[in-house]
């Protein structure tokens, strides 16, 4: 039997009442059994009436809660305790992989092929002859990497950062400079681990609407209008719907962020291995740009390295958060990545990838153009399909022992869509593939463009 808790006996403890207080003693008197699961919490109308603060505090406290599933439901129903584990966790991304035992195909991570990578052997063996090898001086970035990459960075930035990955960044970058309750503006959909960094932190999320060229310029000035201080999107290939911003679109959205003061955080996650050059806003907001380059992909996922760019005095605030940790990142994988760059036969191994991987996505969409379902031919890892639903194509995929991507786990709206991997598909099973794509589409050959 569930009880409803005692609102004077709650309100009495609450003697912290924003947000941060509300939700962290609450998190901590379930944690403590003092409320027990299954306990229904006072109305958000009650209990701000009680605290002496506005709904809205009360709700977004409670929204923190229920994004780490410590408390659950809305509305008439109330909210209850459905949990006492208040661990943030990346809860899109860990869902990914978990697909059982009958899963031959699986089609969901759009990571690296393996057997395309460079050879790490010479490059590691450079890696170890990096200046100031074991010091514990916390440069930002050593000097032969920025060296390396500044040639092809796109645009002149202040201050450049190297960290583990490009995850890390953006993650350190998000904890570092956004606030709980801040309002960020994000491509939808967008990569599963960015809508996770931003839940974890309590941003209220503001969806925009692209299309094959990116962000639409008149839905990013209405989000603007509605007081949002922060943008982040993929100005290279995109994750999910492989679209890349082209420069006509980087302009149109360069005008309406003009006469704002809009952080802008660019994050591209494939890097060197996307077709395409990337317009960066920082060639029009240098001062109020970030821009991470993920090295992963292109060069190897175990060197665990991203270099983020952007104003001096952002950067040196993420850099104090950075050492309560590590610090700085290794200086023999910097050193390795920076002499990959300079390395002609390496730079050849990435333009062999980049050409099988869209063989490898060619010939699915060939197949399934010669099925009757047309999808463009974009770029990345992955295609992106439109459905009719989402749970019907997982389930049809499944009982063939395919996995992809819902789009649940990368969107914020309602569209139905599945992401499929490319990177790793066999040329001998796409036909079967693409049988089954078609049955878990739902859709008439006409309904996908």
């Amino acid at each position: 039997m569930t009880s409803t808790l005692d609102l004077r006996w709650f309100a009495e403890r609450l003697t912290d009442a924003s947000v941060k207080g509300i939700a962290g003693v609450t998190a901590g008197l379930i944690r403590e059994g003092q409320i027990p699961i299954g306990t229904h919490l006072p109305s958000v109308r009650d209990l701000a009436e009680a605290l002496g603060v506005s709904p809205a505090t009360v709700s977004a406290a409670w929204g923190q809660l229920k994004r780490q599933k410590v408390i659950a439901g809305k509305g008439r129903s109330g909210v209850w305790v459905c949990g006492d584990n208040v661990t943030p966790r990346p809860v899109r991304f860990e869902k990914i992989g978990n697909y059982g035992d009958n899963i031959r195909a699986d089609l969901a991570m759009a990571s690296p092929d393996p057997t395309l990578m460079p050879d790490l052997q010479e490059a590691m063996r450079q890696g170890v002859l990096c200046p100031q090898l074991n010091s514990y001086q916390r440069d930002p970035i050593s000097q032969p990497l920025l060296e390396a990459i500044k040639p092809d960075w796109p645009y002149q930035a202040d201050a450049w950062l190297a960290t583990e990955g490009g995850f890390a960044a953006m993650n350190t970058l998000v904890q570092t400079l956004f606030s709980p309750g801040e309002k960020v503006i994000i491509e939808d959909p967008t990569a599963t681990r960015l809508l996770d960094i931003l839940d974890n932190i309590g941003a209220e999320v503001m969806p925009l609407a692209c299309d094959e060229h990116g962000p639409l310029p008149g839905a990013l000035a209405m989000l603007l209008n509605k007081g949002a201080t922060a943008f982040i999107y993929q100005p290279r290939t995109h994750s999910a719907t492989g679209h890349t911003v082209s420069e006509a679109r980087s302009e149109a959205l360069a005008k309406v962020l003009m006469g704002t003061r809009t952080l802008i955080v660019e994050d591209d996650g494939i890097g060197e291995l996307s077709v395409h050059p990337v317009w960066s806003l920082g060639r029009y907001f240098p001062e109020r740009t970030l821009h991470v380059r993920s090295y992963s992909k292109a060069y190897g996922p175990d060197l665990r390295l991203a270099v983020l760019s952007g104003p001096s005095e952002h950067l040196k605030r993420i850099q104090s958060w950075r050492n309560f940790g590590a610090g700085w990142t290794s200086r023999i994988t910097q050193q390795a990545v920076a002499w990959m760059i300079n390395d002609p036969a390496t730079q050849q191994q990435i333009q062999q990838a980049k050409a099988i991987y869209a063989k490898r996505r060619r010939e699915l969409l060939s197949a399934l153009a010669k099925r009757g379902l047309e999808l463009p031919d974009r770029d990345g890892l992955s295609i992106f399909m439109p459905v009719q639903s989402e749970q019907f194509a997982m389930i049809t995929l499944a009982a063939r022992g395919i996995a992809v991507l819902p789009g649940e786990r990368c969107r914020i709206g309602g569209i139905q869509f599945i992401r499929v991997s490319i990177s790793m598909i066999q040329s001998d099973r796409i036909e079967s593939i693409a049988d089954a794509l078609l049955l878990a589409s739902g859709l008439d050959s006409n309904a996908i463009r």
